[in-house]
């Protein structure tokens, strides 16, 4: 069976990409192979001139394609292109769009990698970036030039867990014929399916919450297969003009799945993140429980950063799935199943209150990473966010005693505990400057 697009969420992330015949087996093979052997010199003409088949791993695998034919149903895309990371899914996604001379308009709360290979590499490019506050729509028409080529903004904003009003800042762009390109790492295509609402691209890191399990890194370029040559073909030279050769130009070749042929034919491949087919073999695997997995992840979220809300050693919770959250009502009116499972709190007691936390956890892993089925913590000012000032720390929500968890899957009674003990001795006088 291969499961169709009017199949439900779950049957999909089992079936999809994966059909199966007497002799197929029915797990996803791994092929672990550098290339693939052709029968005749005509049928390598014919790999090589049309992309027929398969022939060499970093330009197409069969492990690869299949978790790519999976992912590109639950997003609800055209087409999806499986890379080495989900930093190197964002960079793929950007040069596709943008070159020498060209310009982005960015959310100001995005993760630092991506923050970073804009102001420090994709500047040396020649791309330049004007970062500012997605939620303040005035703020990115004005920012837009007629050199800019791309919006980019997340789901869900690390640390204060902010919403992307994702159709209102798509719909900004569409008005200059600009894509909006979401990285939607933090919500998975099970609470939020950003091309629904107008997105153009989506990007994940597959390392987090689609793999679950912590052990391979991934990510993955989602291309809504709309692209439209009339609109915004002069933004994109590239994709509307013949190639060196002087032979048909992407969207003559393509028509409207134009940009994601480039992505997967031009930029992904030539610049080499290629995925190994082990990871997308466990990617894939991950795949399957997603729902089962996300699902569960929220319902403990909410139960745990409901509970911390009412510490008297907790400041502020900041998680969209709560009442008090200022984008409570947007999230409600985007996530769907959940609102996540990544969220921070402030601590009263400031650093020393966040040290004590961090260092006595028992059942919740201290680690650089999100989305695993274990529950883990990290603290953003030391970390994630230690090369920003600390007034950008405190715009985006961190402050000293701030920590991030991600929560798992553990019964939720023994991520409380855990959260409980490791309370324990925090200073409660101390109150954190917060901004809100």
């Amino acid at each position: 069976m291969t499961a169709g697009d009017d199949t439900g969420f779950s049957t999909r992330q089992v079936h999809a990409g994966s059909a199966t015949s007497p002799a197929t087996p029915r797990a996803t093979p791994i092929y672990l192979t550098a290339g693939f052997t052709f029968s005749d010199l005509d049928e390598s003409a014919a790999h090589f001139g049309t992309g027929a088949g398969f022939g060499y791993s970093r330009t197409g695998n069969p492990t690869v394609h299949a978790v790519e034919e999976r992912l590109a149903s639950l997003e609800g895309g055209d087409q999806a292109v499986l890379v080495s990371s989900g930093q190197a899914a964002v960079t793929v996604a950007l040069l596709a769009l943008a070159g020498a001379g060209d310009h982005v308009v960015v959310s100001e709360h995005i993760y630092e990698g991506t923050r970073g290979l804009l102001l420090d590499n994709l500047a040396r490019l020649g791309i330049e970036t004007t970062f500012v506050d997605v939620s303040d729509h005035a703020a990115v028409r004005a920012a837009i030039t007629p050199r800019t080529k791309a919006l980019f903004a997340e789901t869900l904003s690390n640390a204060r867990n902010d919403v992307l009003d994702v159709a209102a800042v798509a719909g900004i762009g569409a008005e200059r014929g600009i894509p909006l390109v979401v990285d939607s790492t933090f919500t998975t295509p099970y609470l939020l399916r950003p091309l629904e609402h107008g997105a153009a691209i989506v990007v994940h890191s597959a390392s987090k919450f689609l793999a679950g399990q912590g052990a391979v890194l991934g990510g993955v370029i989602v291309d809504d297969g709309r692209f439209d040559a009339a609109a915004s073909g002069h933004l994109f030279p590239h994709l509307v003009q013949a190639d060196r050769l002087g032979g048909a130009s992407f969207a003559e070749k393509h028509g409207r799945r134009a940009r994601g042929a480039y992505i997967r034919e031009s930029v992904a491949p030539r610049f080499g993140p290629s995925p190994s087919p082990l990871n997308a073999f466990l990617i894939g695997q991950g795949i399957e429980t997603l729902s089962l997995r996300v699902e569960r992840q929220s319902q403990n979220a909410l139960a745990v950063a409901t509970w911390l809300e009412q510490r008297p050693e907790v400041e502020r919770v900041d998680y969209v799935g709560l009442p008090s959250h200022p984008h409570h009502e947007l999230g409600g009116r985007y996530l769907h199943g959940g609102s996540g499972s990544v969220f921070t709190l402030t601590l009263r007691g400031g650093l020393e209150a966040a040290r004590h936390v961090v260092q006595s956890v028992r059942l919740i892993t201290h680690m650089t990473h999100l989305g695993d089925v274990r529950s883990l913590v990290l603290h953003p000012q030391s970390t994630s966010h230690a090369a920003r000032s600390v007034p950008e720390r405190e715009h985006a929500g961190v402050f000293p005693g701030t920590i991030r968890l991600s929560i798992g899957i553990e019964d939720v009674a023994d991520i409380l505990a855990d959260l409980e003990q490791a309370l324990v001795g925090v200073p409660v006088a101390e109150r954190e400057t917060v901004v809100l």
